[in-house]
């Protein structure tokens, strides 16, 4: 499966002068800093990349310096391979980039898979400061399915035939726009639509994302939540199908010291519809937690 080549594909991604590629190891990290003072680091969630942050990295440059890496087997960063995919394994590479940067930051901002990710950097790297959760992907599925879905996910992740078959059906099938906003049930600006076109048809940053998918291991990150000493805020989208907002709230309960603000109107990508409103709920806890 071919790689996005950022001199083709990449040339339309936002603040693409505040890109960077870091080799760790036999990975090469695409990395957007901007900004300056202390570092605050974004981690986008499954199946995206840095451009879901075009609209809250330049707003949060204001007062830190912002970093924002693709993850693992996403968009543009390239060479790791599915070992690299569980919570463990993914936030043990998140580290190892933040150590090949020099870099400690004083908070994490994850949009959904990417909050259980700063958790699980909290827990297992020591990071202690402010996490802020956006639309967070915190809670396992309920019963059996919590075994059933990462079983599907694995099953299709191994067929090297279904990242070809979505990325190849995705404009056909009803289209990128209308899979997008049945997903997420936000409407955002067209550079970042194109961009998750972009993506969408790249068998490869498919299968990124259901290796993702099967590796994740959200039950195993339930049952240390109590554990969690950092302050989180998580911030919902009212609108989101993909993580119910009861979920969301269940969540919160979870956490020692969490709090939980809705946005009653947006969806999923509700720091993408509406990134001054994210940006000041941002701020505002992380002054607070100063």
């Amino acid at each position: 499966m071919s790689t996005l080549d950022w001199n083709r594909e990449g040339l339309i991604w936002p603040h693409r002068d505040a890109s960077t590629f870091v080799p760790v190891g036999k990975a090469r990290w695409h990395v957007q800093q901007m900004g300056s003072g202390p570092a605050l680091l974004l981690l986008h969630g499954t199946g995206a990349s840095v451009h879901t942050w075009r609209g809250l990295m330049p707003r949060l440059a204001q007062d830190y310096t912002v970093i924002a890496p693709d993850l693992p087997r996403h968009a543009f960063t390239t060479g790791h391979d599915a070992y690299a995919m569980s919570l463990p394994a993914m936030a043990a590479e998140v580290a190892g980039l933040l150590a090949a940067l020099d870099v400690a930051p004083v908070a994490v901002v994850g949009h959904s898979a990417g909050s259980a990710l700063a958790l699980q950097l909290a827990l297992a790297h020591g990071l202690d400061g402010p996490i802020v959760g956006l639309s967070a992907a915190l809670r396992p599925f309920p019963g059996p399915l919590a075994q059933i879905y990462p079983a599907i996910a694995k099953a299709l992740f191994v067929n090297p035939l279904v990242p070809r078959l979505f990325s190849s059906t995705i404009d056909w099938a009803g289209g990128a726009r209308r899979f997008l906003w049945r997903a997420t049930r936000s409407r955002i600006d067209p550079v970042g639509f194109e961009c998750y076109r972009t993506l969408f048809k790249n068998a490869r940053h498919a299968g990124g994302g259901l290796a993702m998918m099967a590796n994740w291991d959200l039950p195993g990150l339930r049952a240390r939540m109590g554990e969690v000493r950092n302050p989180v805020l998580l911030v919902h989208g009212g609108q989101d199908p993909a993580i119910p907002l009861d979920w969301a709230r269940e969540a919160a309960g979870w956490l020692p010291d969490a709090r939980l603000e809705v946005l009653p109107t947006l969806g999923h990508l509700a720091h993408e519809e509406a990134p001054g409103v994210a940006a000041a709920q941002i701020a505002a806890f992380l002054a607070e937690r100063a």
